[in-house]
């Protein structure tokens, strides 16, 4: 997903509020828990739209749309902004903004988390 991008220590915080919402440590707390539960429901990557993005000495925000068909067939689309903390070219800090309500449906009717 992002192969050397996030730091081991990331800290991510999803905002909103839904069960996946809240503040993430580690990059196998994140990975396991919020980005695998959609990803293993997904038959195809996300495939991301960028709309822009922009630097600030250490920060950085991304504003973008994905788009991917779950496993029942049904169209997902999400917009995010993401917006990162860097040190030594690694994101240590992490803030997502997404519809919560559109991840949570492909959670929760997506049936078997398998790809087939």
């Amino acid at each position: 997903m992002f192969e050397g991008l996030l730091a081991e220590d990331v800290v991510w915080t999803i905002h909103g509020s839904g069960p996946v919402a809240g503040t993430y440590k580690g990059l196998r707390d994140f990975t396991e828990n919020a980005a695998r539960p959609l990803v293993s429901r997904l038959a195809t990557p996300l495939v991301p739209s960028v709309h822009f993005i922009v630097s600030d000495c250490d920060r950085v925000i991304v504003r973008f749309g994905a788009a991917a068909r779950t496993t029942l067939g049904q169209p997902y689309r999400n917009e995010f902004v993401w917006i990162f903390r860097m040190a030594a070219g690694q994101v240590v800090e992490a803030e997502a903004f997404l519809d919560l309500v559109a991840y949570q449906r492909v959670i929760e009717s997506s049936g078997s988390h398998c790809k087939k």
